[in-house]
């Protein structure tokens, strides 16, 4: 009896222990993510809190005072729990700037002629007002002040959309024949197809910025499109002739038989049950696409990608991580919109399990 209850006291004591290393594990990877969503939806001078604030103010609680330029302005510090100032003028130009770069507050001066009206015809040293806090207001930013950031966005999508086109059409067809025929040297031309990923991108990247000059692709969505189809033509080569090699060359034969051409048997038999592998490759092209950065920064000018655009505002976002929060979210939406699209694919692919 005591032998059975021992052996279920050590199997409950390693389930808790397995859970919570999966907890930790869980919360280690997430709460990074956490932290960047919430920075992006931070104002500046929270940004620059220390402890910095996990969860971003709803609204935005001011005093009104005077002060030896002419109004002081005092925030309430959550973490402090007191008003601190931060502002002492009386131009109300300079102050609305301030409330709406500084705090993230949406504020027009005849609001704040309508408050200093209200201190002045009060017996009060000051007075209280509270606002709204525009939380969107590091991505109206991002996209209005940072440079290119919205054709950088379609440019991206462009290139991605490019690159998977050309990678799918080539790798696809290199895979089927990988796949379905044999010939001399096979072998060793599948591996070499993985040969130009050994390469990091910018040794490739720096002699291709002459290529793409002669060609007059040189800064053009097209150029880096065909640098980028490079390297993901050889993984896609190898996951579409592994799925193609997992479907039976009888299917397309009974096809034949019943009519269809090698090419119908191709396309209504064999395509659409390699779709899953054609979306995993898809997913793995537009990631790849979508994030590089390092031969977008040689191969590009006046026209950047999008991960180029971010790039830059984190590099010259003195006093703004914020906002630079705000353009890596905004980077990462339509990569999981592009994903989550291709679920129900990548679901086939992993035998049903819901993703």
């Amino acid at each position: 009896m005591k032998s059975k209850t021992n052996k279920k006291v050590i199997k409950a004591a390693k389930e808790t222990v397995f859970y919570l290393f999966l907890t930790t594990l869980i919360a280690g990877m997430l709460l990074p993510v956490y932290f960047i969503i919430s920075l992006s939806f931070l104002s500046t001078r929270e940004a620059y809190q220390y402890p910095l604030p996990l969860v971003p103010a709803i609204k935005t609680d001011m005093e009104l005072g005077y002060g030896e330029r002419g109004y002081l302005l005092s925030v309430w510090d959550r973490i402090d729990k007191e008003y601190q100032t931060v502002l002492d003028t009386a131009d109300l130009e300079k102050m609305e700037y301030y409330i709406k770069s500084q705090l993230g507050t949406k504020i027009t001066e005849e609001e704040l002629l309508i408050e200093t009206s209200r201190l002045e015809n009060s017996d009060e040293e000051s007075i209280f007002f509270t606002k709204p806090r525009a939380l969107l207001n590091n991505y109206d930013t991002f996209f209005t002040v940072t440079r290119d950031a919205v054709p950088a966005l379609i440019r991206s999508l462009q290139i991605a959309g490019l690159t998977i086109l050309i990678s799918l059409s080539i790798g696809g067809l290199a895979g089927y024949a990988f796949a379905r025929y044999i010939f001399r040297g096979k072998d060793t031309l599948r591996f070499s197809v993985l040969f130009v990923r050994m390469f990091p991108g910018v040794a490739i990247a720096l002699p291709m910025v002459f290529i793409l000059a002669e060609a007059n692709l040189y800064d053009e969505p097209l150029g880096l499109s065909l640098i980028y189809s490079v390297g993901a033509i050889g993984l896609t080569i190898w996951i579409t002739a592994s799925i193609f090699m997992g479907i039976p060359v009888s299917l397309e034969e009974a096809a034949q038989v019943f009519g269809a051409s090698k090419f119908q048997a191709f396309m209504k038999v064999t395509l659409p049950l390699a779709l899953p592998g054609l979306a995993a490759s898809a997913m793995y092209i537009f990631l790849g696409a979508w994030n590089e950065t390092v031969a977008a920064i040689i191969l590009t000018q006046f026209k950047p990608t999008f991960s180029v655009v971010v790039y830059q505002t984190l590099l010259g976002a003195s006093g703004q991580v914020n906002l630079a929060a705000a353009g890596g979210i905004s980077m990462a939406i339509p990569a999981i919109f592009f994903t989550f699209f291709l679920r129900k694919y990548i679901n086939r692919m992993w035998g049903g399990v819901k993703v």
